[in-house]
């Protein structure tokens, strides 16, 4: 799927026509670079392109300055809500308590506004005056360098825990993990193994009536919309899974769900949000996985100089780098 379809297909018709308008006549470059669009009432449209941003025009151009910019209306930014949740918002009321909506493709468009508070916990968000599109795009191979630090001399796949701030791109890794994975790797000795997909957020697989509209490999087997914990474990008694791959570990249901996985000998490949493995370290329920060595990996990703970098691979057992992006590439094993 090109990025074109992606954008001409997925993201444009689910905005206000007046700014996809402007999205539209955008050049080929831009299009193909373009990971977040953030409308805010009353202030431009934004174009994030990697670590930077820059204001659209009407006419299709990007600029730095604002008098230049196509301001993002209080009509614009309810008429894009309208088809978003096909006039429904009531019916994504559980999402928007998690501050987003996830729609076909995979992509993510947060929303911040007034919340709505019962007994103490966010029941809703209402008077919405921000929306931030995420655009999900299948990057196929990005994950091939990674592979051999994941896999041993035996061909067995290591439990890993990969750690990055947000935009950094840890949901496309774990797609093409679970694609590998899936589909075997001759040049590893890898055979293609039973992999299990707990998609809460309907973000790696990008499901479509149940049905992964990503490359996520020939022996794979997914949940969608599915919350993890109850994911993981269902997966583990229907579909016997030799892997399990999950996103944004961090409630404690989760993390009990990772230990019952790994001692039911099923590896477990997940991310969380973080800097650095010391960083989460101390963190509720998921620093114990870390302290007690639960997983066997750790990816650290960073968004410099593009999302998706991979600073650090470090073997937990031990705390040893075996790959550092600033002093280079070790063994690994």
């Amino acid at each position: 799927m090109d990025d074109h379809y992606i954008l001409e297909k997925q993201i444009c018709p689910v905005i206000a026509p007046r700014i996809a308008a402007g999205i539209e006549k955008l050049p080929s470059l831009y299009k193909s670079q373009i990971t977040e669009i953030r409308l805010r009432t009353g202030l431009p449209v934004l174009t994030v392109m990697g670590i930077t941003d820059s204001m659209l025009t009407e006419a299709g151009n990007l600029t730095e300055l604002k008098e230049q910019a196509l301001i993002c209306s209080h009509d614009d930014l309810q008429r894009t809500l309208q088809i978003i949740s096909r006039n429904s918002l009531y019916a994504f009321e559980e999402e928007l308590r998690s501050g987003f909506i996830t729609i076909q493709g995979g992509h993510r468009i947060g929303v911040a506004g007034q919340a709505l508070l019962e007994d103490g916990h966010i029941k809703t968000l209402k008077n919405i005056s921000s929306l931030n599109i995420r655009i999900a795009r299948q990057v196929l191979g990005c994950a091939k360098a990674l592979m051999p630090y994941l896999v041993t001399t035996e061909g067995n796949t290591l439990s890993t825990l990969i750690i990055s701030p947000p935009r950094s791109g840890k949901t496309t890794l774990l797609r093409d993990i679970a694609r590998y994975l899936s589909t075997g790797l001759n040049w590893l000795k890898l055979p293609g193994w039973q992999v299990g997909i707990v998609d809460e957020r309907s973000e790696i697989g990008a499901c479509r009536n149940g049905i992964p509209t990503m490359d996520v490999g020939p022996r794979t087997d997914i949940l969608d919309g599915c919350p993890k914990a109850v994911g993981m474990l269902m997966l583990i008694r229907s579909m016997s899974p030799q892997v399990i791959i999950t996103d944004e570990l961090g409630r404690a249901e989760d993390c009990n769900a990772v230990r019952e996985a790994l001692h039911s000998g099923v590896t477990v490949i997940a991310s969380v949000h973080g800097k650095s493995h010391e960083d989460i370290k101390y963190r509720p329920f998921v620093g114990e996985l870390v302290q007690n060595h639960y997983f066997e990996r750790y990816v650290v990703l960073s968004d410099r100089p593009h999302p998706g970098t991979v600073e650090r691979v470090i073997a937990a057992s031990s705390g040893e780098s075996l790959y550092c992006n600033k002093g280079g590439v070790r063994i690994c094993g």
